[in-house]
């Protein structure tokens, strides 16, 4: 995820309208699972494994109608499910042979909701439970007309990321846990729903879209939007959703995205989702961009016309992989998620625009960096790596510490064991079980055993960890530079002296050069509104 903030600083084929085929029964056999204080679910007992949902879209009473039938994986003497919840009505629950007994139970945190209890025996395969969310869900936001950019119809998106996704969908709500899930919606007519699954191209006669996704994903990711929509391919596997006032806009912005996948793909190893697509939302889209699998969310604050602030997609492109194929286990190992992001989205931007255009951003993400750890302050546990973020809502751990902090201990990393010894490392991360989650320390074990030992007179376990586990940053973070930084920075001292930048030479400026002229300006420069006209 990108939030806005840091987005301004830094800058399949189509579905046919068949009812989706029914996903073989998960095997039963339990594995081990990180415990989550931000889920109330106790999957080391009972873990679900596939969703199917049926929702019904009511724009103007602002409620999902849902039915969501869970498929489990029980230990034998299990004799309770516990879900996730927020704000949720709950009607009934039933098994395959009849009512189950079940109780909200009351709210202890209400960043997390209520934790709905289910009673179970040792033969329920299936929990069936039919529902509504509240209007004010806290993933789901309902737009009128007048938030849109036609102005006729209603929009619907989610944004499940971090805990929000039980909002909406009553289910295990941790990153630790992956299920497959398949979905059917209805929508008010002439409108178009598409899902972080394979999606439609058309507008469906019938009002009702089918779903699936077929490879296990967090809850998180499971995204929703409905809107007056169309569909513009880019390239043979990417392409992008739009109103169609937007459209013709976004498709030549995004006009790369194919060019990224595959400079993504030569780097570290095959896309594992079939199709890359992106939605552009409506402005109040409250994030930069949100990486739900096969369909980026994406605000429209990124159409500058230039194609100057892409490098939002190659992040969300970068999740594909690092988040949606291997993913942080819980909210305090973010940083996995995003650190790692980061860095795959500067190699993406290196290979597309230069070494140039990657420094610029490093630049610019080291300034980010020394400012949050100023303002949070040095010594504060919330500027270390791994977090312990019990007792809070996961989202304040949401900041440029899990990205750019991230970031650069990966460069150290790289830095000190050679660019090709790096990415031969990442490519095995990737690789070495998709579609898993992990904690931050299975990633030191791993990192250790497979590039650092070999390392060892250079960069050992113990200096990583400091980085990991201690506050503030470290002595040795490689401070980045750029040359195209360098001759902005003496047009700025000429501009305090009074030289106005001639504009022929800043006419050919990036989004980036502009921002790193413009931090250049202080209040202590005094600089007069006449001249800032200028």
């Amino acid at each position: 995820t990108l939030n806005i903030i840091t987005l301004v600083i830094i800058f399949n084929s189509s579905c046919q309208f068949k009812k989706a085929e029914q996903t073989q029964e998960p095997p039963t056999e339990m594995t081990s699972f990180t415990p989550d204080v931000h889920s109330y679910a106790q999957p080391e007992l009972v873990k679900v494994k596939h969703l199917n949902l049926s929702l019904i879209v009511d724009f103007e009473k602002k409620v999902l109608n849902g039915v969501a039938t869970l498929s489990i994986s029980a230990d034998p003497e299990a004799k309770k499910l516990f879900l996730d919840t927020k704000d949720l009505i709950i009607e009934k629950v039933e098994g395959l042979k009849g009512p189950l007994k079940f109780k909200l139970n009351p709210v202890i945190d209400s960043a997390l909701g209520a934790s709905l209890e289910i009673d179970i025996v040792s033969t329920t395969k299936k929990v069936i439970i039919t529902y509504s969310t509240s209007p004010n869900a806290e993933a789901l936001q309902w737009l009128s007309p007048s938030q849109t950019a036609g102005k006729k119809h209603p929009f619907l998106f989610t944004q499940g990321e971090a805990i929000l996704t039980r909002s909406w969908i009553p289910l295990q709500d941790s990153p630790g846990i992956r299920i497959t899930y398949e979905a059917t919606v209805k929508t008010p007519s002439g409108l178009m729903a598409v899902m972080s699954a394979v999606n439609p191209t058309t507008v469906s006669d019938s009002n009702t879209y089918y779903f699936k996704q077929d490879k296990p994903i967090p809850p998180y990711l499971i995204a929703l939007s409905v809107g007056n929509l169309v569909f513009k391919e880019v390239g043979p596997r990417t392409g992008v959703y739009a109103e169609p006032e937007t459209i013709e806009k976004a498709t030549y912005e995004f006009a790369e995205m194919e060019q990224m996948l595959s400079a993504a793909e030569n780097l570290y190893g095959k896309y594992a989702w079939e199709r890359y697509d992106l939605i552009v939302l409506p402005p109040s889209f409250p994030f930069g961009g949100m990486e739900n699998p096969r369909l980026t969310f994406a605000t429209p604050t990124i159409l500058a016309g230039d194609r100057s602030l892409t490098n939002l997609v190659a992040h969300e492109l970068a999740h594909s992989w690092s988040g949606n194929l291997v993913t942080n286990a819980t909210w305090n190992d973010f940083w996995l998620n995003e650190g790692f992001t980061v860095y795959f989205e500067r190699r993406i931007m290196e290979a597309i625009n230069g070494a140039n255009y990657a420094d610029m951003l490093s630049v610019l993400g080291y300034q980010d960096l020394q400012a949050t750890i100023a303002d949070l302050g040095p010594k504060n546990p919330a500027t270390c790596l791994k977090l312990n973020l019990k007792g809070m809502n996961p989202d304040n751990g949401m900041n440029d510490i899990a990205y750019e902090k991230g970031y650069f201990l990966l460069k150290h990393i790289e830095n000190k064991v050679g660019r090709k010894e790096f990415d031969t490392f990442l490519n095995g991360y990737f690789t070495r079980q998709p579609f898993s989650s992990i904690t931050t320390e299975e990633f030191l074990k791993y990192l250790d055993e497979k590039l650092l030992q070999k390392h060892s007179e250079v960069i050992n376990l113990e200096a990583v960890k400091k980085w990991v586990y201690q506050p503030g940053l470290p002595v040795d973070c490689p401070v980045p530079s750029s040359q195209l930084f360098d001759a902005v920075e003496s047009r700025l001292e000429k501009f305090k002296t009074g030289l106005m930048p001639p504009k022929e030479e800043t006419k050919l400026w990036s989004t980036q050069e502009w921002l790193h002229f413009l931090r250049g300006l202080t209040f202590a420069d005094k600089t007069p509104l006449a001249k800032l006209d200028k």
